[in-house]
């Protein structure tokens, strides 16, 4: 298992380039109808696919994901979290954000 933390942002975008090569690759899909169906540019999987894409936006990520078939694999990245009871204000109100108090 890796552990990712110990890994640069640029490592971590060349290790997802790798896999996503071989995903593709798995698919038996070129760089090109990867292209064509994502509606994404040659050159940016190309960047991302060697990992020189260090400005990808997630929802290129998102459509790259969608074209592999691993789209519902961004659920395993960030799972949906059980409601915690220190969220729960006393109304009974769930809170939209966090605030410190002053001291």
């Amino acid at each position: 298992m890796a552990y990712f933390y110990e890994y640069s942002t640029p490592e971590l975008v060349r290790l997802l380039g790798e896999r996503f090569k071989e995903y593709r690759m798995r698919c038996n899909l070129t760089q090109k109808e990867v292209a064509e169906r994502s509606g994404i540019g040659l050159t940016t999987i190309h960047k991302f696919k060697s990992g020189n894409a260090c400005n990808l936006s997630q929802s290129t990520f998102i459509l790259l994901l969608n074209v592999i078939g691993q789209v519902n694999a961004l659920d395993d990245l960030m799972p949906e979290l059980p409601e915690s009871p220190y969220l729960i204000r006393k109304d009974e109100k769930k809170a939209q954000r966090i605030r410190h108090s002053k001291k």
